[in-house]
């Protein structure tokens, strides 16, 4: 079963549903069937390269801004 994201075009509420062909999503706020389909980004397995890819170009470690200080974030150098 796919996951779908959906905006209610009712009351607004943003969220995600399981939904199989024979089913017909419906608003968990308002219960509503009028709804629009969000175009849904998807993770791949190249998720973890480009986050580090990220974080090494911000700099240096400790300049993330983890609050936990340098190192904590598990990337670049320690």
């Amino acid at each position: 079963m796919p996951i779908h994201e959906y905006v209610c075009q009712d009351c607004g509420t943003q969220f995600e549903k399981l939904v199989r062909a024979s089913d017909t999503p419906e608003c968990p706020r308002c219960h509503s069937v009028s709804l629009e389909k969000k175009l849904s980004v998807f993770a791949t397995g190249g998720c973890e390269g480009a986050k580090a890819a990220e974080m090494a170009a911000m700099g240096p470690c400790g300049t993330c801004g983890n609050p936990n200080g340098p190192g904590s974030c598990g990337f670049g150098p320690h």
